[in-house]
């Protein structure tokens, strides 16, 4: 009841100034029920704002009674272990131990009409609480008339500062015990703080080399030095790294780093600098002892065992180190595993960017199988776009595991330069000592030796490989374990029927080959004329490829799968490109003819017997599952498996790319309209599956 009196008391002169302009005013008696209205919400608003605050509030009048207070310091007093009935009542009484130093700062208040601020150091509960005081004048006709004391726990922020202190001394001394050279710049290049090996470089104190440019201090300078790495630092945003010579002749190694605010913006630079005069001068005499050593054997040995191309070793090393490495094993029981590597379709590169570009993705897988072998492996180039892996004491298991991390690899790079990127596919195979023994059944003719004769198995499971539709790793145990073996016990007559039956179906082999790599180039030149198919069917290959194998279908029927995806869009090349590239809405007519391009890729590879698994996955990629789709308008299981996968393949892909006419849509978005369309557009058992390897993703 008292606080709500004294509540409405501290509006007393509002109510004086309105009810005067009420008698003003006549017949306005609504307008001063609505003023008094206003001053009822008013007062509640401040009395909730006040007692909402953290602080612990109370007002003293001249007779140092206290008039308003708020429930803070109703809590404040009570954990003092005060009593809280004190309004009205002298802060001596609430305060008694205080009367002394309270009456001596109030009083000072009231005279001075000035903010008086105190700290003091409590004893609560155990705990030692550091609180500011604020006493407030408030002034009334040139006079103090009440004071506001206001009383804030500020412990926290004392152990802050504390502890900000501490953290600096303890900064200083590491930073200062360092023997490189720190200083940190502002983006002006003025030096903000440094440490004592960098002010000891130029016989200075750290408070010296404060708000002095580094260029004057350490390269007598007026302007920026030139290359200088700490300005590509506030230019980039990124960390540089180069040496520097100084005017008197030292060089120095300089590392930058950027300081970056809340924004991400750079808002300044700490710079490591290493002096390395003395190690310079070595490395620079070495070098030229050794480089009149190196440039008398280092051209020739290059030719001899490397290729020019990709920096790999060449045949001619292959030849000096397989066997040496092949009877070490067999000499100390170890093992050791050869892997052949073949780019499929390499052919289709060359033909649809040219050779220069062939060989810059040569030399970028190259350097990918450098990256991803072990140390002690070695790499070389064996001829066009073959490469072999030698790898000594290496097991058949561990050799296939790391063909395969190869492989792995490889599918995650993309090669070639900003103007064209392709995907590389390879072909592996993986033979191993003593798991893959040397057998000879050989008369009348000269033996290999057991080294080139693990390669030359090697290369035989290679061709395996190659008619399995390639991109995968095979070892002799995908091919029947066994070694392949040749006997002349049966007369020479028999040695050569088999030898013109073996070399008839090499040349079968290699005629259908080309044949196929032929269309898939033919397919690649699509890229040419349309950038976004040729990115579009990489990534639509790799998310088909995915669903087959969450389905659990067979190597073969995953390997048709791959293929038709990679196919799905190749009459494409029957369209002109004024409508693959048109940015508004087809037309009717223009829809006809983009409907008609699975039926010219089917007509283009109808010819070739080897694709014909293939025609029904390219043919009916475009039709729906609830029948509505086009060339044939076939429903759910009677379009074939193959072209429901590549279907949903396509469409994701097609949703999260940027098309002419509109921008790509959101993973989420793109999800969303899979999912509307599952049993409608989609095998609904195929989106399922899809959607989960998104979620694993």
């Amino acid at each position: 009841m008292k606080i709500r009196e004294m509540t409405k008391g501290s509006f007393s002169q509002i109510f004086k100034v309105l009810q005067m302009r009420i008698h003003d005013l006549h017949d306005l008696s609504w307008e001063q029920k609505e003023i008094e209205d206003l001053l009822r919400n008013s007062e509640s608003q401040y009395r909730m704002t006040l007692d909402s605050m953290a602080d612990a509030i109370h007002v003293v009048d001249r007779d140092l009674r206290i008039v308003l207070l708020n429930k803070t310091f109703i809590r404040w007093i009570k954990m003092l272990g005060l009593e809280t009935d004190v309004l009205n009542r002298s802060v001596f009484q609430v305060f008694p131990f205080l009367e002394d130093k309270i009456r001596k700062e109030y009083q000072e208040v009231f005279k001075t009409g000035k903010v008086l601020i105190t700290h003091e150091s409590n004893k609560l509960k155990n705990r030692d609480i550091v609180t500011e005081t604020r006493k407030i004048p408030i002034i009334e006709n040139g006079q103090t008339s009440k004071v506001v004391t206001v009383v804030k726990n500020i412990t926290k922020f004392i152990k802050t500062e504390k502890a900000l202190k501490e953290a600096e001394r303890d900064k200083s001394l590491i930073l200062n015990s360092i023997f490189d050279q720190i200083i940190y710049h502002d983006l002006d290049m003025r030096i903000i703080w440094a440490n004592r090996e960098a002010a000891n470089s130029v016989n200075l104190s750290p408070d010296e080399l404060v708000n002095r440019h580094c260029y004057e201090v350490w390269h007598q300078r007026t302007e920026i030095c030139e290359n200088c790495p700490i300005i590509k630092i506030r230019d980039t945003g990124l960390p540089q790294e180069g040496e520097m010579q100084t005017p008197d002749g030292r060089t120095w190694y300089i590392k930058g780093y950027p300081v970056k605010d809340e924004t991400g913006s750079v808002s300044g630079i700490v710079e490591v600098v290493l002096d390395i005069t003395k190690r310079k001068s070595a490395e620079q005499q070495l070098a030229k002892i050794n480089n009149v050593l190196l440039k008398s054997n280092q051209r020739m040995r290059q030719i001899a065992l490397r290729d020019s191309y990709t920096g790999l070793y060449n045949h001619r090393y292959l030849e000096e180190v397989i066997e040496s490495e092949f009877h070490r094993a067999k000499r100390y029981g170890s093992s050791l595993s050869v892997i052949i590597a073949d780019i499929d379709y390499f052919k289709s590169i060359n033909e649809a960017y040219g050779h220069q570009f062939g060989d810059l993705v040569l030399k970028q897988l190259a350097r990918q199988f450098k990256k991803t072998v072990r140390r002690y492996d070695i790499v070389v180039r064996f001829g066009g776009e073959e490469f072999i892996v030698l790898s000594p004491e290496t097991d058949r298991a561990t050799a296939i595991k790391l063909a395969q991390r190869i492989l792995n690899t490889v599918n995650l790079y993309d090669f070639g330069n900003k103007k064209h990127t392709v995907k590389l596919n390879l072909s592996m195979s993986v033979v191993s000592y003593p798991q893959d023994r040397v057998i000879k059944g050989r008369r009348s003719v000269k033996i290999i030796s057991e080294g080139v004769d693990l390669i030359n198995f090697g290369d035989k499971i290679l061709n395996k490989v190659k008619e399995a539709g390639g991109h995968k790793v095979y070892s002799s145990m995908d091919v029947g374990g066994a070694r392949e073996q040749t006997s002349y016990s049966k007369g020479e007559e028999a040695a050569n029927t088999q030898l013109l039956k073996g070399k008839i179906e090499k040349l079968t082999k290699q005629a259908n080959q080309s044949l196929i790599e032929s269309v898939f180039a033919f397919a690649k030149t699509i890229e040419l004329k349309d950038h976004y198919t040729g990115e579009h069917v990489e990534r639509t290959v790799q998310y088909a490829m995915e669903i087959a194998d969450a389905l659990f279908l067979s190597r073969e029927e995953v390997e048709n799968v791959r293929q038709a995806a990679i196919l799905h869009d190749l009459g494409k090349i029957g369209v002109s490109e004024e409508i693959l590239h048109k940015k508004s809405m087809l037309t009717k007519k223009e829809f006809d003819v983009i409907k008609t391009h699975p039926q010219i890729g089917v007509d283009i590879i109808r010819s070739i017997h080897m694709l014909h698994d293939l025609i029904p996955s390219i043919l009916y990629h475009h039709e729906r599952w609830d029948g509505k789709g086009y060339p044939g308008g076939l429903k759910e299981e009677e379009i074939p498996l193959g072209a429901r996968i590549v279907a949903l393949a396509d469409v994701y892909q097609a949703l999260i790319s940027d098309r002419p006419y509109r921008k790509a849509y959101s993973k989420e978005d793109a999800v969303k309209i899979i999912l509307d369309g599952s049993g409608t557009q989609f095998d609904p058992k195929i989106s399922d599956v899809f959607l989960k390897l998104l979620k694993q993703e």
